[in-house]
């Protein structure tokens, strides 16, 4: 795994400094270019947490993927570029479901001079800046987010993007590596998980964000949402490259899947 080989995947264009206008650099980077992606699930393909293959899928196969993976390989190139770093266990939608939610969302902590920030590039609609740790709401990217501290341990992201909703928690403890496994384990077979369910793919773009759910595919830019309704299998394959630079042909052949779900969700078209 070479550093510089990650720094052009996520087209960086030269080693970034060990501070925060380096981290803020980074992430950014990391964000614009790398897409959150859960077609491995989809296509029945196994994954873990360890970095060799998450390295070798987003920056080798220039894929992306989800929390486990993004924030894996981000937490990675921090760690050689000197920053210090440590990973965290989150739980999405944690205040509805409780501790059956803990570890299924890995983020990082990253310590600076100007205090503890928080690094997230596998949150799919999260910010696109690290965030400082510290309860307030701030934008990101043209987007509203808030964070706030639940209890001694748990602080609670939120967002506001259209059509999102959604939070998590994470605790400032060390992160739980066996937790990581189960629940990056569970997340592929369970027939509760999102990732599961559906076909999920989305990516920040300058002041905006493109997201893609089974057929539906979303421009967002502040309040302002276009939609579209993907067609057809080779549609779907021009989109996934078009949009996201996944070049993912056999993505086609999860359209009778796509299309299923989106029937049984009782969606237009």
């Amino acid at each position: 795994m070479q550093l510089s080989s990650y720094l052009e995947r996520i087209n960086h264009p030269s080693r970034p400094s060990v501070d925060l206008a380096g981290l803020r650099s980074l992430h950014r980077a990391h964000v614009l270019a790398v897409p959150f992606e859960n077609l491995e699930v989809q296509l029945g393909r196994p994954m873990g947490t360890a970095i060799a293959p998450i390295f070798d899928k987003i920056v080798g196969a220039r894929r992306g993927g989800w929390c486990f993976e993004m924030n894996g390989v981000f937490g990675w190139a921090l760690s050689e570029l000197g920053f210090n770093v440590r990973r965290l266990s989150g739980g999405v939608m944690r205040h509805l479901v409780g501790a059956a939610a803990d570890g299924n969302h890995l983020a990082l902590r990253v310590e600076l001079p100007e205090g503890p920030f928080m690094a997230d590039v596998g949150f799919a609609h999260g910010p696109v800046e690290p965030f400082a740790l510290r309860a307030g709401a701030f934008s990101s990217n043209g987007f509203g987010y808030a964070l706030s501290r639940v209890d001694e341990d748990w602080w609670r992201l939120t967002d506001s993007v259209p059509g999102c909703g959604l939070s998590y928690d994470v605790n400032m403890g060390v992160g739980d590596e066996d937790l990581f496994a189960r629940q990056c384990a569970d997340l592929q077979v369970s027939a509760a998980s999102p990732f599961v369910q559906n076909l999920v793919v989305q990516r920040h773009f300058d002041g905006g964000l493109t997201m893609l759910r089974g057929r539906v595919l979303k421009h967002i830019r502040g309040a302002d949402v276009h939609e579209t309704l993907v067609g057809s299998a080779d549609e779907l394959v021009d989109v996934l490259l078009r949009e996201f630079d996944l070049d993912v042909p056999e993505a086609g052949g999860l359209w009778p899947k796509i299309v299923a779900r989106h029937e049984e969700l009782g969606l237009a078209g």
